[in-house]
């Protein structure tokens, strides 16, 4: 190895000069100091010379933004400070009503200011740097604990690995990863041309590219970063940066990228005027923004003001509606559900929305299908309800075709052809033909579901197969198969054969609870099943029970009961659960009089959760088990006997119930502490 001389360290120091200086005009300042092939070559001389001397390569170097080799896993860490996540509000009502609980807390506070930022639709980022050197990036978590994904931050250009000489000797900084909806449509486009699945919306390719193990995969997706919260640990007199303004140009003195359309804004009216100019200008903008932040300006408020158990009480996100666009519809197409229940979907000419393609939209039912007065052939107006799934809002009659026929829900079942009926009082048009090809299609693959009699092997595929070719009518005809039956089947060998048929014998062991849930009866989900096995031990039980005996159940509506108790007087479905207990399917419950006296001593006996929302490593399935191993209850809606509503993110209606009832909040971490 060659000895480094004076004149080769200072040429690495210039080049890394060069290049961070460079990469900060392009990446941060959008405003190129050079032509590409100039970075180009200065990028390649500093790699080649830090190749040939390595005792000079340092972690902050320009060149390693991207990673040798992939992560073998990402590890957990404790935030310093927690990243909360925001209070939503949805209009300026809302704002007015959460401006007014705030100065409740500060009562002798009259004159202030807010902060007005974008909402941009990332992936939260928690970075922390000691001496001026980026040493973590983490993400959010559940605001308590994030993955350690450090290797993959510094593969973001926007991402100083080096602050400012002048920077404090410990700073957090956060802020918002992001993917340009440029960099994501051609992302997409190549994958496509690759057979690759398609992102669903920037936001999802955002979240999943941070979470790559390969960190040269990472560095491929061009994400971007704009910083937003400033923190010095220690810093007692905001001397520093005493205002959340005067933070934002701070950011931007230490190098970040920090969003150039933020407002001062003295006056709820100035938020207003804020909130309505982006509300039409953001759709110009390079990158999705869902909503404006707005915080108090002074930190030293924020401080007094402190958190709720999951909000500041010092900022609040104002939202904008979900999303809408135009679009014409070219057909309707009716599926069939397990229950029989059909329902008309909207086949459409394909249209942006949300930062996805939308091809088709829910109809709901008969009744929506009357108000909508919907012929084919209309221009509708389509929205994601929740974000998430596509509906029809509106139909625009004046630009309805002269020749457009107006769609009727058909009177025979589209799969089996027989007659259909909509029950008096029901919105819901449905076949009653129970040997229908869809419902006992859906029939199968729900009783084979994870939540219900979990049947690992038979998904939706095999279960067309075996319904087409006719080996099994119910339920229970899977447990008379066996492996030499299945081989018709197409890609079924002998050995999947048998796997398969193992792991039906296996569903066998099921507890009770699992079997009720996976009959399918109406209305009965699995939260339900457990509350009414609890109270009827055996089928026996709650075949006999009468609808006023099932309503008396903590939980039970009576729409529920009444559902339940006609389940049990059909003489088909009694034949079912004949045939069930001839096959030995667990049809009782196996819980003894002294496990239950037993549970009156578990930690969470009594109380009652609701949990809704992704949270950070538990499935809901799984954070629902923990509960009621530990004696509580869980239930799927929000009312005054609720104690404890488990939030994680994108919660929606139950979390905004929950607020205005006044119910406890905990995060998945807080779940654990108590657990």
């Amino acid at each position: 190895m060659e000895p480094i001389t004076p004149q080769i360290e200072q040429r690495v120091q210039e080049l890394r000069q060069l290049v961070e200086k460079a990469s900060y005009a392009y990446y941060v300042l959008d405003n190129p100091m050079m032509e590409d092939a100039v970075y180009d070559r200065l990028y390649r001389e500093l790699q080649a010379l830090e190749s040939a001397y390595p005792q000079l390569l340092t972690p902050e170097s320009p060149t390693q933004r991207v990673g040798e080799r992939p992560a073998a896993n990402f590890t957990s860490v404790r935030h310093k400070v927690p990243l909360y996540s925001l209070e939503n509000a949805f209009n300026l009502e809302e704002f007015a009503a959460w401006q007014e609980r705030w100065r409740r807390q500060a009562p002798g506070i009259n004159e202030f200011e807010y902060v007005c930022e974008l909402k941009i639709d990332g992936s939260s980022l928690a970075l922390t740097y000691e001496n001026g050197i980026l040493v973590r990036g983490a993400t959010r978590g559940d605001g308590t604990m994030g993955e350690d994904i450090t290797q993959n931050v510094r593969t973001i250009r926007s991402i100083p690995l080096r602050l400012a000489a002048d920077a404090p000797t410990m700073v957090e900084v956060r802020g918002e990863a992001f993917l340009p909806l440029d960099v994501f449509a051609q992302s997409n486009r190549e994958r496509e041309q690759a057979g690759e699945a398609l992102f669903a919306n920037p936001r999802n390719a955002a979240a999943g590219t941070l979470r790559q193990l390969d960190s040269r995969k990472v560095a491929k997706r061009k994400l971007d970063f704009f910083a937003y919260t400033l923190h010095i640990p220690g810093q007692e007199d905001l001397a520093v940066a005493p205002t959340q303004w005067e933070s934002l140009e701070l950011l931007q003195k230490l190098g970040f990228r920090v969003n150039p359309h933020r407002q001062l804004c003295p006056s709820v009216a100035e938020v207003q005027a804020y909130y309505d100019r982006w509300n039409t200008e953001r759709l110009s903008l390079a990158y999705m923004t869902d909503g404006v932040v707005v915080k108090i300006n002074s930190l030293k408020l924020q401080a007094e003001l402190g958190f709720t158990q999951k909000f500041p009480r010092w900022a609040v996100a104002l939202k904008y509606p979900a999303e809408e666009a135009p679009t014409k519809v070219v057909g309707v197409t009716v599926q069939v559900g397990r229950t029989g229940a059909l329902t008309p979907v909207a086949e459409l000419q394909p249209v942006q929305l949300a930062g996805t393609t939308v091809s088709r939209a829910s109809l709901h039912n008969s009744d929506r299908l009357t108000q909508l007065d919907l012929h084919i052939g209309d221009t509708v107006i389509v929205r994601k309800a929740g974000e998430i799934i596509p509906e029809v809002v509106r139909v625009l009659p004046e630009l309805r075709p002269a020749h457009a026929q107006r769609f009727q829900m058909p009177s025979v079942c589209p799969e089996c052809q027989q007659p259909v009926i909509r029950p008096t009082g029901e919105a819901v048009t449905r076949c009653i033909n129970s040997s229908c090809p869809a419902i006992l299609r859906g029939a199968l693959i729900h009783w084979a579901s994870r939540e219900a009699l979990d049947i690992n092997g038979l998904g939706d595929k095999l279960v067309l197969q075996m319904v087409d070719k006719k080996l099994v009518q119910s339920v229970a005809d899977l447990y008379e198969l066996t492996a030499n039956s299945l081989l018709s089947l197409e890609r079924m060998g002998k050995k999947l054969a048998e796997k398969l048929i193992g792991a039906i014998a296996e569903s066998k062991t099921q507890p009770w609870e699992r079997v009720l849930y996976g009959l399918g009866i109406r209305h009965v989900g699995s939260v339900n099943a457990q509350l009414l096995t609890q109270k009827f031990p055996n089928v026996e039980a709650i075949a006999a029970a009468s609808p006023a005996q099932i309503e008396a159940v903590y939980g039970i509506g009576p729409e529920i009961a009444q559902a339940v108790h006609q389940w049990f007087q059909l003489p088909a479905n009694q034949s079912l659960i004949e045939r069930l207990q001839a096959t030995g399917i667990q049809l009782a419950s196996q819980e003894t009089a002294a496990n239950q006296a037993g549970e009156k001593n578990l930690p969470l006996a009594g109380k009652i959760f609701v949990v809704t929302g992704t949270l950070p490593t538990l499935k809901r399935d799984e954070a629902k088990a923990l509960i009621q191993k530990a004696g509580g209850k869980v239930t799927d809606s929000v009312s005054a006997k609720t104690n404890y509503l488990v939030v994680g993110e994108d919660a929606g209606s139950k979390l905004k119930k929950a607020q205005q009832l006044g119910i406890a909040q905990l995060t998945e971490a807080q779940l654990l502490e108590m657990l």
